[in-house]
This record gives structure tokens, C-alpha cells and sequence, in this order.
């Protein structure tokens, strides 16, 4: 019977553990500059994250990656010179399972400048982003903060420029299934996220 029971706390600590690793801030923890590879459907996007500005955020982020919850994913929201949003809708429309939402770190110095990364949040609630970012395509200074909170910044491209371009120039129209009113007719997926080992770099 004792030893039963330490069996069976021993199963539920398992997995206490494994439930924790899949949280991003046990991801590379000692590294302030990780980086992830997103790879679309129209090709690769690698991103350097700043966990010294946006640590909240990034792990944020890392956490849904780790437990592959980008992969198969839709790009929801393409506006020209504008930004393109993503990490909210599987392929069948359905939403993804969202985390708790997390504080509001626009006030961490970093802009919205052309080719950053930042997380989407409602219009009304400061602190209410989950799983969906956006990548600006442009220099976004309304999207900063000023007399009210900005989208926080967490980090920027710097490789696949080319991907941005050409995923910002496709057609988009109102979708029925979201209910928006610029998704991309043809559907782009994210296939996967991948996060770089910084040993390998």
C-alpha cells in the first residue's frame, strides 16, 4: 500500500514537471536573445525575442510554442503596409486553447517598428493578450504607448523579409467562418514553430 502510494505520487509529480517544462520560462532560461523559426506555408520567418525587455511576453510566447500550439495554424489578418496577425485560429477555424492573459509590457521602450513582433490584445482591456502576436510593416507609432497602453513589443525579424513581402501582398476579403474582414482568400498556414538551439547557432 506504501509503496503504492508513493507510486502514484511519484506519476502525479511526473507530470506536475512535464507540465511545468512546457512553460517558456524554462526555456533556455539563461538566454535573454532566444530565437524561433516560423515556418508558413509561403516560407520561413526567423525571429530574435528580447526576454531583458519583454520577459513576461516572451515566455509568454515561448510557453505556446514549446507545446506546438502555433503549428497548423492560421495567418487571420494580412493588411498592407499595415501588419499581419496570426496564433489565434487552427486551420478549421477553430480557436486555439489560450493561457491566462499576461501583463501588459508595452512600457518596456521597444516600438512597433517595421519588422517587430508584438502581441495583440482587445481594443478595451490593456492586459488582455493570450496567444495572438502580429509582425508590423511599418513603423506603427499609433500602436505604441502614449497617454494609454500600446501593444507590447517582444522582438523583431531578421530573417524572411522576403516572406513578409510577399505574405503582405496577398488577396484578402472578408471571411465568413472569423467573421474579419481581411483574412487571406487563400489560406496561409503557419506549418510549425520551431525554437533554435542557441548552441547551434
Amino acid at each position: 500500500m506504501f509503496r503504492t502510494s508513493l507510486f502514484i505520487i511519484s506519476v502525479i509529480m511526473s507530470f506536475q514537471l512535464l507540465a511545468a517544462g512546457t512553460k517558456g520560462q524554462y526555456i533556455q532560461p539563461s538566454n535573454l536573445s532566444p530565437k524561433v523559426r516560423i515556418e508558413t506555408s509561403m516560407g520561413n520567418i526567423v525571429l530574435q525575442l528580447d526576454r531583458y525587455r519583454a520577459k513576461i511576453t516572451v515566455d509568454n510566447f515561448l510557453g505556446y510554442v514549446s507545446r506546438g500550439q502555433y503549428d497548423k495554424t492560421l495567418v487571420h489578418r494580412v493588411e498592407e503596409g499595415y501588419l499581419i496577425q496570426a496564433g489565434g485560429f487552427m486551420t478549421n477555424y477553430a480557436e486555439i486553447e489560450p493561457d491566462a492573459p499576461i501583463f501588459n509590457e508595452s512600457g518596456n521602450g521597444l516600438k512597433n517598428k517595421d519588422a517587430t513582433i508584438s502581441m495583440a490584445k482587445q481594443l478595451t482591456d490593456a492586459h488582455s493578450a493570450t496567444s495572438q502576436f502580429f509582425i508590423n510593416l511599418n513603423d506603427n507609432t499609433n500602436l505604441d504607448p502614449g497617454r494609454s497602453w500600446g501593444y507590447a513589443v517582444f522582438g523583431e525579424v531578421i530573417e524572411g523579409y522576403e516572406v513578409l513581402e510577399a505574405i503582405s501582398e496577398v488577396e484578402v476579403g472578408y471571411s465568413e467562418q472569423l467573421g474579419y474582414p481581411t483574412v487571406p482568400k487563400q489560406m496561409i498556414t503557419i506549418l510549425r514553430v520551431v525554437i533554435l538551439d542557441e548552441e547551434k547557432e
